[in-house]
């Protein structure tokens, strides 16, 4: 199996990821044309070789209208010379364009042009981009999830939200670039390491936040990352989500034999090297027996729909993309009988599923649950019989290995023959 491991032992941001993401592209000359070629207004990339603590590796340079944003971080001592990634700036533009002069406690000032924008300015944007729809729903799907963390934060909807750092176009640029070259790679599974956040505080648009920054906390909810003794921001929001979005697993590297190794590195210089290492590969069917991902438990209780209604739900939301869906019969209170509806689907769908759960019931109410799944490695193969083709399931792991015949290739033999149902 073609598995991607991003190693996050300082942390990652959209810039780090692409860079090292890059660096496993045979064609990165070619990679580079089409990042070019996305046509996000006024940005430009460049990769640059950059080496930490001996180590060399790649930046990926994102300028806007000629110029590198930077961030910083309060309490690295001219922290202001230094990037880690370029999501939290120290000039913004702001919808309502204004221009005005900030003062600081360095000393000097600066002309701030702001621009701020909401989830269907970036999708208009996005829409427009050279590149496949598939990629442009990639890149939208990980707003959405920087999104709803933003507007827990801030108490606000969704579609309220004002999108300050991640909302410029070299954050756009970070995250367009990543999701496109991932669609580039296309590994099979993705699993990343326990996240380094760094520790304490970092200037933003809304003033001085603690490490890591709210949003970004809320992004990692489900995600192991853990506080250490850097000085700084590692972890930023766009890296955040797009290890959310894309991440099917979290811990130690599998057992996989590797055949390309990248580096992303940032700006900052710690005494440790400053850099997210990917690695590609495949792993073997034991490797598969160390798989785990986080996955979301949606549940509501229901009294008033009909079995026939429920029923018609439970298939719509399997058709929709749920990992399972099923029911259990519960007493009410009252002792009114009825249908306790439980949900499973993808971290990063949670909130789509909430929707299409009030969509298609009659729940004024859903409860989560995060929990821990441990995964058999899955695979499907045809076999021809005298009857015709059947598909066969094939799953290994944790020391066990069996198959199961696809019911539907069965039951369509069975009724073709007019025989009982045979499931050996």
């Amino acid at each position: 199996m073609k598995t991607l491991y991003i190693e996050c032992k300082m942390g990652v941001a959209g810039d780090m990821l692409s860079a090292a993401l890059l660096e496993l592209c045979d064609n990165r000359e070619e990679m580079m044309n089409m990042l070019s070629e996305m046509e996000i207004p006024g940005v430009t990339f460049s990769l640059e070789k950059s080496e930490k603590c001996g180590i060399v590796g790649s930046h990926l340079a994102v300028k806007v209208n000629g110029e590198e944003e930077v961030s910083e971080d309060v309490d690295h001592e001219h922290s202001h010379e230094y990037d880690h990634s370029h999501e939290h700036k120290h000039n913004h533009e702001h919808e309502h364009n204004h221009e005005h002069s900030h003062e600081h406690d360095h000393d000097h000032a600066h002309t701030h042009s702001h621009h701020h924008r909401h989830l269907s300015d970036i999708e208009d944007i996005v829409r427009k981009l050279n590149i496949p729809e598939s990629v442009k729903s990639d890149i939208m799907n990980v707003y959405k999830l920087i999104a709803e963390a933003e507007s827990k934060v801030h108490g606000r909807e969704v579609t309220e939200v004002h999108f300050h750092e991640v909302g410029t176009m070299d954050a756009i640029a970070d995250i367009a670039a990543a999701c496109l070259i991932m669609h580039e790679l296309a590994p099979q599974k993705v699993i990343a390491s326990p996240i380094h956040v760094g520790s304490g505080q970092v200037k933003c648009a809304h003033g001085i936040l603690p490490v890591p920054a709210p949003a970004t906390a809320l992004l990692l909810n489900g995600i192991p990352s853990y506080s250490g003794d850097v000085k700084g921001e590692l972890c930023t929001p766009t890296g955040a989500a797009l290890i959310k979005y894309f991440a099917d697993g979290f811990g130690s590297q599998p057992v996989m034999s590797v055949e390309k190794i990248g580096y992303g590195m940032g700006k900052k210089d710690f005494a440790q090297a400053n850099c997210v290492r990917t690695m590609l590969g495949n792993c073997d069917d034991e490797a598969s027996d160390e798989l785990t991902d986080v996955i979301s438990e949606l549940v509501c209780n229901l009294d008033d729909m009909t079995p026939e209604a429920i029923g018609f739900a439970t298939e719509r939301l399997m058709e929709e993309g749920a990992l399972d869906v099923f029911t259990t019969p519960i007493g009410m209170k009252k002792n009114r009988p009825g249908t306790m509806l439980t949900v499973l689907c993808k971290e990063n769908q949670k909130q789509e599923f909430v929707r299409k759960i009030f969509k298609h019931t009659t729940t004024i109410g859903i409860r989560e649950n995060l929990c821990k799944r441990y995964i058999l490695h899955r695979e499907e193969k045809v076999v021809n019989t005298p009857d015709g083709e059947i598909r066969v399931k094939e799953v290994s792991g944790y020391g066990v290995m069996r198959e199961k015949k696809e019911y539907e290739d069965l039951a369509r033999i069975a009724r073709s023959k007019g025989t009982a149902l045979e499931t050996k």
